[in-house]
């Protein structure tokens, strides 16, 4: 991992966040939130409550976010770099965006091409990336199908490989956006044990309230583009009267006292 960013300042600033799109419609309003390096955080909220939204502008994904953002063009700061156009480059060396659909993300011809593009795109050597594609795709397991077509993939693998080539850029921050949804329980617990590992800060948008409680020591619950809620998973899921009126449930495993 890089040094960019000292134990004492957050590797990610959101301060008074707010986007309407072109269509007049208010996505998030007075977002704000820091996250410090090596934290993982929760993202749960109903659909439309903005979630993906607000992931979009942690690197500047979305277009026209700069004329969209209304109160402050610097609301976002990642490394202490405001997310503005002059700033993006570097930025988007630094947060990883995993997208929910893999197929959004995956465009060369051979699993070790995708995993390449990020590394070779940051300029780095030819023998580094070499090194980072190989150190990646063993991570994820599929070091013995680098050479295959991702359209001949399963849904699981293609999702490993999108991490594989996010976490070959080595970011200081992985922005997931439902990274677990449409995989089988063994899939999934492969795919949490690789969040587990990386060292990174991570901000996980997902519907999946178990899988926040196993990763995450922290909680945001955003709902019709506002932050409503901040504080650790267990306490904040807790709440069924919280919980029930943003269009969530209380977990399983906290409603049967397993946790």
């Amino acid at each position: 991992m890089s040094s960019t960013v000292s134990a004492q300042n957050p590797v990610l600033r959101v301060a008074k966040l707010s986007y309407r799109y072109p269509s007049g419609q208010l996505a998030l309003k007075d977002i704000s939130f820091d996250v410090q390096p090596g934290d993982r955080v929760g993202l749960v909220g109903p659909n439309g409550a903005g979630k993906t939204t607000l992931l979009l502008h942690l690197n500047g994904l979305l277009p026209g976010a700069d004329a969209g953002v209304e109160e402050n063009a610097s609301a976002v700061e990642v490394c202490g770099l405001p997310a503005t156009q002059a700033h993006l480059r570097e930025i988007r060396k630094q947060v990883g965006f995993l997208f929910q659909d893999p197929d959004d993300q995956l465009f060369c011809p051979t699993v070790r091409e995708d995993v390449a593009f990020g590394p070779l795109n940051l300029g780095l050597s030819k023998e580094e990336v070499l090194r980072r594609v190989e150190e990646q795709l063993a991570a994820v397991g599929l070091s013995e199908i680098e050479s295959r077509n991702t359209l001949q993939l399963s849904y699981g693998e293609r999702k490993r490989v999108c991490l594989a080539g996010v976490l070959a850029c080595d970011p200081q921050v992985l922005a997931l956006d439902e990274p677990t949804s449409n995989l089988d329980p063994r899939a999934r617990r492969g795919f949490m044990n690789l969040l587990e590992q990386f060292p990174a800060a991570q901000i996980i948008a997902s519907h999946d309230l178990e899988l926040i409680l196993d990763l995450c020591s922290r909680v945001l619950v955003l709902d019709q583009g506002r932050l409503q809620a901040d504080g650790a998973p267990e306490v904040i899921f807790a709440n069924q009267r919280l919980m029930e009126l943003h269009g969530l449930e209380v977990p399983l495993s906290i409603r049967y006292g397993q946790r």
